[in-house]
């Protein structure tokens, strides 16, 4: 038994410890895109919780900043000859932040949660025959048929990401958000000092064990050189800018294009594109209730709209935007515009007579707006108008973006408090193919927000899945976005480049999909 005296003392070498090491401590202060109300990443596909998942959490696999998929967690790995089994072998030495180490089975109980929740995750599940964990290190996927795209599935970037989680956390109901958010990753969540519409907090993980090779994109070592960072939630861009031109902060994650100019001109200021390929928006529907439920509706949306409305709305400046017709990002291996060609430019007169055949019937639109990202923000108002040339009414509800992220889950009719369509936007990397692109999945209950309904969609998303020859895969996409203009689950509105402003004594920031605040360093 430790004596009282000694309790004391090692009491007193904690508290001096702690002294020193707040005295030297190095604090990251940033503004993110958004306020951070929801922490499960697997509940909500919101990318403000896919940042606070990359702070908390690991994955198996990683891209690195060459999209090339690369083992995280994983230590080694090997698929048999037929490629009906996989085995992966989880690193030496991964624990989670309350000590205990990581096994094989909460990486299966991870895999399972995650895989309820995302369409790539789905489509690999409808594969899987079994998944495992024999040991404590390994994992072990056996499959019904062979599945290209596995690694691809694995090292998905972007919401939902399969972020590893102790298994008493990962065993939450999918439709229930985790209040555990014990994960492995080089920063631990401190849940005392989070304060939402204020700021979050991040504290290094001393337990975090980084692999050897340097950091690059969401890859490599994650290796975390600041002891502290603190997300300052700061509604107004106006005032973001102003707090990074006076040393107040470090970095904003997304400043608004319109700012820009003030901020290039500052000589202690850089702006850095970190996410080369850029996003794109998204109009998306809800399928569930009138008028959305008939296709016409949704292809007279496709005809009232066209991107350079919205593109100029929210981005300004055309050399940070492009249009792009295709629903593969532009610059990509699948872009095409096969079967939207005619669409997306305000053909209100083809728009008019699609309602008229459907027997649109004025139902008001309830059309969400976030008001509180100023990359969406003036998305909603441009979609109003051009819907009511082509005879829409729309009911425009105004809320925060958490608030929208909570309400699109929701099924109820849009006058019971659901709703018939929003905007967002995606990482262009998320949408590089059918299963990829979370909007596309048409698996009625299990699809994502809009929950459309579609087999034929669904056999394609298959047939993709299981080809390997590149030729094949772009043809059985073109038939993707052939059946997407017929049967429409999203219209997509274009491509912009979001830069991140950082004051120059800020080193080290990564390129990527998605923000990384490992390896950065603040002089």
């Amino acid at each position: 038994m430790i004596s009282r005296w000694k309790r004391a003392f090692i009491a007193a070498l904690a508290i001096v410890a702690a002294l020193a090491t707040a005295a030297g401590a190095q604090t990251l202060r940033t503004t993110m895109h958004s306020d951070l109300k929801v922490l499960d990443p697997i509940w909500t596909s919101a990318l403000i919780s896919v940042d606070s998942g990359y702070m908390i959490y690991d994955t198996l696999f990683a891209l690195d900043d060459e999209l090339a998929v690369q083992p995280q967690m994983v230590d080694r790995y090997e698929a048999s000859a037929d490629k009906l089994t996989w085995t992966f072998t989880l690193r030496d030495g991964l624990e989670w932040h309350d000590g205990q180490p990581v096994t094989a089975e909460d990486c299966v109980a991870s895999l399972k949660r995650w895989a309820a929740r995302d369409s790539m995750g789905q489509k690999l599940m409808s594969y899987v025959a079994a998944l495992t964990a024999p040991d404590a290190r390994t994992i072990h996927m056996a499959l019904k048929e062979p599945y290209g795209l596995v690694l691809q599935t694995l090292a998905k970037p972007g919401a939902n990401v399969p972020f590893m989680m102790p298994r008493r956390v990962a065993e939450t109901d999918p439709n229930t958000q985790i209040s555990d958010f014990t994960g492995s990753g080089p920063f631990i969540f401190k849940r005392d000092e989070w304060r939402p519409g204020e700021k979050a907090v991040f504290v290094r993980n001393p337990r975090y064990r980084p692999r050897g090779e340097p950091a690059s994109g969401l890859a490599g070592g994650k290796v975390a050189k600041v002891d502290r960072v603190e997300w300052i939630w700061i509604a107004d861009p106006q005032t973001q800018v102003d707090a990074l031109l006076k040393g107040e902060i470090d970095l904003i994650e997304a400043p608004p294009h319109d700012l820009l100019p003030l901020l290039a001109a500052d000589p202690n200021v850089v702006l850095k594109v970190t996410n080369a390929p850029g996003r794109q928006i998204a109009f998306r529907f809800n399928v569930l209730h009138k008028p959305f439920d008939d296709a016409r509706v949704r292809q007279a949306v496709a005809y009232a709209f066209n991107q350079n409305d919205f593109l100029a709305a929210v981005i300004g400046d055309a050399k940070w935007y492009r249009e792009c017709k295709s629903l593969f990002p532009c610059g990509s291996p699948l872009q095409s515009t096969k079967a939207w060609e005619d669409k997306l430019g305000s053909d209100f007169a083809t728009a008019r007579r699609l309602l008229q055949e459907a027997g649109y019937d004025g139902t008001p639109i309830v059309l969400m707006q976030s008001t509180d990202i100023v990359g969406l923000s003036n998305l909603a108002p441009v979609a109003k108008s051009l819907m009511e040339k082509a005879g829409f009414k729309v009911d425009l509800q105004a809320m925060d973006w958490q608030t929208l992220v909570s309400r699109r889950a929701k099924k109820d009719p849009p006058g019971a408090g659901g709703w018939h369509a929003f905007l967002t936007s995606w990482a262009s990397v998320d949408i590089l193919d059918p299963v990829a692109t979370g909007f596309l999945n048409a698996s009625c209950d299990k699809a994502m927000f809009g929950w459309p309904c579609d087999a034929e969609l669904e056999k394609l998303r298959d047939a993709f899945a299981k080809e390997t020859d590149p030729a094949r895969q772009k043809s059985i996409a073109e038939a993707v976005q052939l059946r997407a203009a017929e049967y429409p689950t999203h219209i997509q509105l274009g491509q912009y480049v979001q830069p991140v402003a950082v004051r120059k004594n800020v080193t080290g920031l990564l390129t990527g999909p998605s923000i990384a605040l490992w390896n950065i360093a603040v002089r």
